[in-house]
């Protein structure tokens, strides 16, 4: 059964989320982070790993982890389902890691075999410096294209282009956000 590693920053999650006050910009964070271990849990054992820094959560959170298959998702998928997850899995190849590429350029989701594989190399750029990664350790590594995987949340805009996908956690914290902007 794979362990599923879910990093998520509460005290300064989703701070471009703007024209939304805190409280609302925080909920959708909790929503998000619901509809990701919604899916999560279906697949396999889930830690939520809570720290400053995701990558140092990450790490944290995998000393625990005595061996793969390893899924590693961001809390900003609220459109990931389990079958998203397993075909991230389904992509793992033999003593490697498949990497989920957001638009940007970052890394929204890894599959590992090993947990030493993981190093903290998230922020911009981060999924070049995950494929720089496992050829310096000589391991297979596939780019996985996986939709529901593919497409986090960084702003309203991409909520709202997200609508229709979004899991039911996050679809009732935005409907209640956005009754909350109505004057």
């Amino acid at each position: 059964m794979p362990t599923v590693v879910v990093p998520f920053r509460r005290e300064s999650a989703k701070l471009r989320l703007h024209p939304l006050p805190e409280e609302a910009r925080a909920a959708l964070a909790e929503a998000m982070l619901a509809d990701v271990l919604a899916a999560a849990e279906t697949v396999g054992r889930t830690i939520v790993a809570s720290e400053a820094n995701q990558g140092e959560a990450v790490e944290l959170a995998l000393r625990g982890v005595e061996s793969g298959p390893i899924l590693v998702v961001n809390a900003d998928l609220p459109c990931a389902h389990p079958r998203d997850l397993l075909a991230l899995l389904g992509a793992l190849p033999d003593g490697g890691m498949a990497l989920v590429e957001a638009r940007d350029g970052t890394t929204n989701a890894v599959a590992l075999t090993a947990p030493h594989l993981f190093a903290p190399l998230y922020g911009p750029g981060s999924a070049g410096r995950f494929h720089a990664r496992a050829e310096r350790l000589d391991v297979p590594v596939v780019t996985a294209e996986i939709p529901n995987l593919v497409d986090d949340v960084d702003t309203l805009a991409d909520l709202e282009r997200l609508e229709g996908r979004l899991g039911s956690h996050t679809v009732a914290a935005l409907g209640e956000a956005r009754a909350g902007l109505v004057p």
